[in-house]
């Protein structure tokens, strides 16, 4: 009797939790403090965890916010190892680690082939405890934290790897629980081997910034699969489908390979154009052998890909064989008897296109967006891709993740592959291509800097904006000059509200929608509006007039609801349009308009004010002749700021000459504060073209050799200049600051304006 309680005391039961992302492929799980003392256990000491399979892992502390919770926190791999999942009990025990005299490894990846040095994995795995059939990852720099030093030396050892790399334990000398020593020796397989179950692909922890979705997902797919009594005692049918959707390359598949992995249930796969057949009725038995198949191995996953492919609207095409595979599928989601094992999971980017029949309860269930992870959504994607890399310490992930806005994960992965791709191209003349190997030195040099991932972030642009110009602008506050009351009003307007939403939250009020910027030509109104873009650290899509008006009916609309769309895809975002006057002039102003220019401007009104919010999108138009925008977007609710942006005062002049010439060598006689003197009402571009002129002017005088621009350079340039404001220009604008808000009032109730409501100058004021 005494016997088996010692035994009882020694073991203890405990409730499954996900580990963070950083200590994925570590081998280590995090027990509670008395669980500890109950099984004798110091921090780093070896544990067995048993659910339906038995493997270990070190213990360590619990995470601060776990205190007091009979929690255990295992990665993905453990817990593959382990084969338990998220919220299932596991016994754990102390065990005893012997060094293992040799240890074989071998891909756990069919698709990979292994070449190298078994230093590598010696020096990665050392003093990991390790069991035959296990599957463990190669780790990169990636360190786990608030642990004593001499473990964390076990855990931080850099691997040779750009990618994390699984693999599988084949066997051990001797068998049970081994750890790798300085006299194991270790040996890698070439090829991939047959794991047992599917635990090398994907599990949650490659899944970073879903967490809401994945909880979603196991509500509706684990639940079922694992607990079906749980729907017969509440006498309800279980959930039978859910339907993905978002923007291509965040991470829907993944998503669905990872919750049949996680949730112990046979996978099986349907890409939706493999299915579709040539010969009459071959289709829709392909896919009842799927659903037949699937039945026989329940508890399974169906996971249809590219849905729409297969189920599209049947009032929109016109072949037979689409229709009757719906009906198919609506009759296999439908059928006679309940299926409380099998769960249909589908994915797709135009939710849109599916058949509404499929879109109700009883077949999609639940319809979840899997949309464009926020920051900290990009962080966790960050962590997972630079998991194996040798990371140089300047790389703050933080940072990258605060400056990839409209980034999914699939652009993340390619921003992770070709920073590693501009690394190995630094080391690439110290390899010696005809050698079969690279030499462990050259390896060891090998890591990844932080100009490598800006360097790659100039070539990746968001998947979702291919289609459309967008850009991170290089222009900040500091580059533009004399316009100090126009930066203050969209700083207020635009950068703290995108930088800090909470604020206004709190206060019950919400941010400018949108900021007219109206003024001379030259003043610098597109160079404020890319300097707000990068100052709020959001994306810049810069659109004319011209790429936004077709001669096709209803392709104009179509092409402006696209860009606000894709606005709200890569939020917070700037959109901004130039010369905002051609694109939606005042309806009703002229009997002959055409017909397109009322509709694009009905578009623009119901994009910026209608049921659809626009969520940390600034809108910010520019244009010399504000009297032709329409004078319902005048109104607050769509351009809730008009913010006239004049000619540049003395000292804003000296500011902009400083910055054109902060690259040219003046002589001692060039004083830039007389020339800021002589130059009233020249605006930003005539000084530009003043300091352009003036070295054109020295390099005229002596040619190639030209060592300095003079003063003579800069006289003589302004004698041939002059200012693009005249008098007259200035009292116009003058006039028409006040009269604009007015005429936003004036429109009478059809939308027209009033004849009388046009300024009569508005056609000569450029004059």
């Amino acid at each position: 009797m005494a016997d088996a309680d010692a035994t009882i005391i020694r073991e203890v039961k405990l409730q499954v939790a996900a580990a963070r992302q950083e200590e994925s492929g570590h081998g280590i799980a995090r027990i509670p403090r008395d669980a500890m003392a109950t099984l004798g256990l110091t921090e780093g000491d070896v544990i067995e965890i048993e659910g339906k399979r038995v493997t270990p892992a070190r213990a360590l502390l619990p995470y601060p916010e776990d205190e007091g919770l009979e929690l255990i926190r295992l990665d993905g791999l453990e817990r593959g190892n382990a084969e338990v999942g998220s919220g299932e009990h596991v016994c754990v025990r102390k065990a005893e680690s012997r060094p293992a005299t040799r240890v074989v490894f071998a891909p756990a990846q069919r698709e990979m082939r292994l070449q190298g040095p078994a230093e590598a994995l010696h020096r990665n795995f050392f003093g990991r405890p390790l069991t035959a059939g296990d599957l463990v990852a190669t780790r990169g720099q990636q360190r786990v934290q608030d642990m004593p030093p001499e473990i964390a030396r076990m855990f931080n050892a850099p691997a040779y790897a750009l990618t994390q790399i699984r693999l599988q334990v084949l066997s051990t000398s001797p068998k049970g629980i081994v750890h790798i020593d300085e006299n194991t020796e270790v040996e890698l397989k070439a090829e991939f081997e047959e794991p047992r179950d599917a635990r090398a692909a994907v599990n949650y922890d490659d899944v970073g910034g879903m967490g809401e979705t994945i909880q979603q997902l196991r509500e509706m797919v684990e639940l079922p699969l694992r607990y079906p009594e749980l729907f017969t005692r509440l006498g309800v049918d279980p959930p039978k489908g859910v339907l993905l959707h978002g923007p291509p390359g965040t991470g829907k598949t993944r998503l669905a390979q990872a919750v049949a992995n996680e949730s112990d249930a046979n996978f099986f796969l349907i890409n939706g154009p493999e299915i579709m057949g040539s010969a009459y009725g071959e289709s829709e038995k392909r896919l009842r052998e799927v659903f037949e198949e699937a039945e026989k191995n329940s508890p399974a996953i169906v996971f249809i890909d590219e849905i729409d492919s297969i189920a599209p609207k049947r009032q929109n095409v016109q072949g037979e064989a689409e229709k009757r595979l719906v009906a198919q599928l609506l009759t296999l989601m439908d059928g006679l008897q309940a299926r409380s094992n099998l769960v249909v999971i589908a994915a797709t980017n135009r939710p849109d296109a599916i058949d509404e029949a499929l879109r109700r309860p009883g077949r999609f269930d639940r319809e979840i967006i899997v949309g464009v992870p926020d920051e900290k959504g990009r962080r966790e994607i960050l962590a997972i891709h630079t998991r194996g890399m040798p990371l140089d310490d300047d790389v703050d992930l933080t940072e990258l993740a605060r400056t990839t806005h409209g980034f999914v994960g699939a652009d993340l992965a390619a921003l992770a592959r070709e920073a590693a791709i501009d690394a190995v191209r630094r080391i690439m003349p110290k390899i010696d291509l005809d050698a079969r190997t690279i030499p462990p030195e050259v390896l060891d040099e090998l890591k990844v800097v932080r100009d490598d991932f800006i360097s790659a972030s100039k070539r990746i642009q968001p998947s979702a904006m291919r289609e459309v110009m967008v850009q991170a602008p290089t222009v900040g506050w500091s580059d533009i000059g004399g316009l100090d009351d126009s930066i203050e009003m969209l700083r207020e307007g635009v950068e703290l509200p995108l930088k800090n939403p909470d604020a206004f939250k709190r206060l019950g009020i919400r941010p400018a929608k949108g900021f007219l910027l109206y003024g001379p030509p030259g003043t610098g109104k597109t160079l404020l509006a890319k300097a707000v873009a990068k100052e709020a650290e959001a994306n810049f899509i810069s659109m004319k007039s011209s790429d936004l008006l077709s001669k096709w009916y209803g392709e104009s609309e179509q092409q402006i609801s696209k860009l606000f769309a894709r606005a709200r895809q890569v939020a917070p975002c700037v959109v901004f349009i130039d010369e905002i006057d051609s694109l939606v002039p005042a309806r009703g102003s002229s009997g002959n308009e055409p017909q397109v220019t009322a509709r694009v401007v009905n578009t623009i009104l119901a994009e910026m004010d209608g049921l659809e919010e626009l969520q940390s999108i600034v809108v910010i138009g520019a244009t010399n002749r504000p009297t032709l925008v329409d004078p319902a977007l005048l109104r607050p609710g769509r351009f809730d700021e008009l913010v006239y942006v004049g000619a540049p005062g003395e000292p804003g002049r000296l500011h902009i000459l400083k910055i054109h010439t902060s690259k040219m060598p003046l002589a001692d006689d060039v004083d830039l504060a007389a020339i800021a003197k002589k130059t009233e009402r020249y605006t930003g571009a005539d000084l530009e073209d003043v300091v352009r002129r003036a070295g054109l002017n020295a390099i005229r005088r002596e040619g190639s050799s030209v060592s300095s621009v003079t003063k003579a350079d800069f006289d003589d340039a302004l004698k041939d200049s002059r200012p693009t404001v005249t008098d007259h220009m200035e009292s116009e604008y003058a006039k028409m600051r006040g009269e604009l808000k007015r005429r936003a009032a004036e429109v009478n109730p059809i939308g027209f304006v009033t004849p009388g409501m046009l300024s009569p100058t508005r056609d000569n004021k450029h004059e």
